[in-house]
């Protein structure tokens, strides 16, 4: 059983995680792969609103996705985006990253290569992971005018489509771990966090929500 308290900490560290940003015309949109293809359909879904004229999926493969997505992450996004009319050549894909900080770099390079012109990203995410990922863009190419997106979605239907809400649960306790730790640690730019939020991370982490937390720093953090 998940105790309400623990319910409530973790409707805190959800709501936390929103960005809130409006989405807006960017030069380019980054989709962050995962097991989650709601990141392509989101991507999708913008992109025929008219926010960005080329998208980079990238990914690799991890443990959660290696069996689900063979070819690479990027590439089954690029293959749901494409079902859902967004042409080839507006996608770039980048197969490599194996973390965050891969998949901004990565990308960029990418672009690069193609002679992209950025002043602008819409970074799509993970409903839990917007601020996670948008801090870890602002540190690696600062020189760019980030935007965070995700599915909109409430922590309930997320439980629901995942359908284990212990979890989600630690997925949540991880990546709020590491907006405290990871700046301490140069891989993403310092962000205030409000002490309700901190206090529920804790209680969660105290709870033993644990699994997803970066090894060796859960006392720290």
């Amino acid at each position: 059983m998940i105790s309400a308290q623990a319910w409530a900490d973790t409707q805190r560290l959800w709501d936390f995680q929103q960005m809130g940003h409006d989405p807006r015309p960017c030069s380019v949109a980054i989709g962050l792969g995962s097991h989650d293809l709601g990141v392509a359909d989101t991507t999708a879904d913008l992109y025929h609103r008219g926010m960005m004229p080329l998208i980079v999926f990238t990914g690799a493969t991890s443990r959660t996705t290696r069996e689900r997505m063979p070819r690479g992450e990027a590439e089954h996004y690029r293959e749901r985006a494409m079902e859902l009319g967004v042409p080839a050549d507006a996608i770039l894909v980048e197969p490599r990253a194996r973390n965050t900080g891969e998949n901004i770099s990565f990308s960029r390079a990418l672009l690069e290569e193609h002679q992209a012109s950025v002043s602008s990203v819409l970074l799509i995410s993970k409903p839990y992971e917007e601020r996670r990922a948008y801090a870890t863009a602002r540190k690696l190419w600062p020189a760019v005018e980030w935007l965070s997106a995700s599915t909109p979605m409430t922590l309930t239907e997320y439980v629901d489509s995942i359908g284990d809400a212990r979890l989600v649960i630690d997925m949540l306790a991880g990546a709020q771990q590491r907006l405290m730790i990871y700046p301490q640690q140069g891989f993403m730019i310092e962000q205030h966090i409000p002490d309700d939020v901190a206090a529920a991370y804790e209680r969660l982490r105290d709870a033993g929500f644990t699994s997803r937390l970066v090894p060796g720093s859960i006392e720290s953090a």
